[in-house]
């Protein structure tokens, strides 16, 4: 069973930075393929996962914030079509939020953050360790995105619905294209406004707006 591991808040404002790609050529031995530059990796042969994450650990720079899911959560996730009610807008972004351990209670949803007002993050709903909704493009929701911790009594890391596709796409691409071309080839595009959005958390006190 595949491993999709999600690193939080690398490569932002110049700080803990590191090249995933070249981290997923270190660990070739387990089949892993980077997706994009904000660090998601899909680990096709992890075998033990305490092993792994170890392994992984002893080959970073420095100690860094990672959360895991299987692959199967992803496909069950899709299949449920978590978006399907959704209309999609080009200032609005679907994300999904891997959550460090199961949430806390039971919601009701959807939430959206700020409670008042104009909402930024709209949480639609949650599934064992995975929470998803939308937000908007706006300098604000870097902190609206920072609640869902909160919400959910768990340290949450987010993705774009896009970079969790090309996740999918991964899985189910057992072999490289007729063409010669790798599953991964294209997908570093999926995983930019990933980036972009952890970058804008060390810019938000200069005025700098959020991506999506």
């Amino acid at each position: 069973m595949a491993l999709i591991v999600f690193f939080r808040g690398i490569n932002v404002g110049g700080h803990r930075t590191f090249r995933p790609s070249v981290l997923a050529r270190e660990l070739g031995a387990y089949d892993v393929v980077n997706v994009g530059a904000a660090g998601t990796l899909v680990v096709r042969k992890p075998g033990t996962r305490a092993k792994f994450l170890a392994e992984l650990r002893r080959k970073l720079p420095f100690a860094a914030e990672v959360a895991c899911c299987d692959g199967s959560d992803l496909r069950r996730l899709e299949m449920e079509n978590p978006f399907g009610a959704e209309p999609s807008r080009p200032d609005v972004v679907r994300f999904v939020s891997i959550l460090s351990k199961p949430g806390r209670g039971k919601a009701s949803f959807p939430i959206a953050v700020p409670g008042n007002g104009e909402w930024f993050v709209r949480i639609i709903g949650s599934t064992n360790r995975l929470a998803f909704g939308v937000y908007r493009r706006h300098m604000k929701t870097i902190g609206y995105l920072g609640q869902i911790d909160e919400l959910f009594g768990a340290r949450a890391t987010t993705r774009s619905w896009n970079t969790i596709l090309s996740v999918l796409r991964i899985l189910k691409a057992c072999e490289p294209t007729t063409n010669g071309m790798s599953p991964t080839d294209g997908l570093l595009r999926d995983g930019h406004d990933d980036l972009l959005r952890q970058r804008a958390i060390a810019g938000r006190s200069r005025g700098t707006i959020a991506p999506g």
